[in-house]
């Protein structure tokens, strides 16, 4: 059976392409994995904001670190999806330690943003899930292939900022806070929450297949992605907003 893609460099075609070892992973199953997943983010998510809010020198204390374990974790989430039982919450653990931090220097500058993006990321994510479920947005392969490039073409641009920033070269309009920057990222959130409708289809497709349980660990380990993904780009948008 061939599954459809998604831009998600997690959810991939090749990473489910694994031998089935007796149990098999399913919907509810994957469903209830990100939901562990998610809390972990939210409780260590919280106690790196108390920390931060109660030593404010603490933060890049907690944000680097756990940016660099995360990476790390995520590598190994990748290449050894057989413990991401172990891996991804571990995983979560250190993102919600990395998101408690950014937040906090977020809501230093602009206060209650954090809340705002919460409540319109887990927003957003039910509206996605709603739309899917109930067939308002369908994944066929034109929709599919614009989410896929979109997402790729700002990658791309990530990736081009990035490599300047290292030579001292600012990129027009990508961080200003004007109406051009305030389209560019207003634009990055809707394309973070298409790639939701892909990674429910994703999902749901490879659970179809049979592949093993553990699974759906990987499977949430990938939503989780997104999700965070989406949540920086909705503290951005806001914050330029406020600006």
């Amino acid at each position: 059976m061939r599954i459809t893609g998604t831009s998600n460099p997690v959810l991939s075609q090749k990473s489910f392409a694994v031998p089935t070892d007796g149990q098999v992973m399913t919907i509810q199953g994957a469903v209830n994995k990100s939901l562990i997943l998610f809390l972990i983010i939210l409780a260590t998510g919280s106690i790196s904001w108390r920390l931060a809010s109660t030593n404010i020198e603490m933060l890049s204390g907690l944000l680097w670190p756990s940016a660099i374990i995360g990476f790390i974790l995520a590598m190994a989430t990748n290449f050894a999806k057989k413990y991401s039982m172990f891996l991804a919450p571990l995983y979560a653990a250190a993102q919600g330690f990395f998101l408690g931090a950014i937040s906090m220097v977020y809501n230093t500058v602009f206060t209650g943003i954090v809340i705002q993006a919460v409540l319109l990321t887990v927003g957003i994510l039910g509206i996605m899930l709603f739309a899917y479920k109930t067939g308002i947005i369908v994944p066929n392969q034109k929709f599919r292939s614009g989410v896929i490039m979109a997402t790729a073409g700002i990658a791309l641009v990530y990736l081009v900022t990035f490599i300047l920033n290292l030579f001292g070269v600012s990129v027009p309009f990508i961080h200003d806070s004007g109406p051009i920057g305030i389209g560019i990222s207003l634009f990055i959130v809707v394309i973070a929450s298409l790639n939701l409708i892909l990674d429910f289809s994703f999902i749901e497709e490879v659970a179809q297949m049979g592949v093993p349980k553990y699974m759906e660990w990987y499977a949430a380990f990938g939503l989780m992605v997104t999700l965070i993904w989406l949540y920086l780009e909705i503290l951005r948008l806001l914050s330029r907003l406020r600006d």
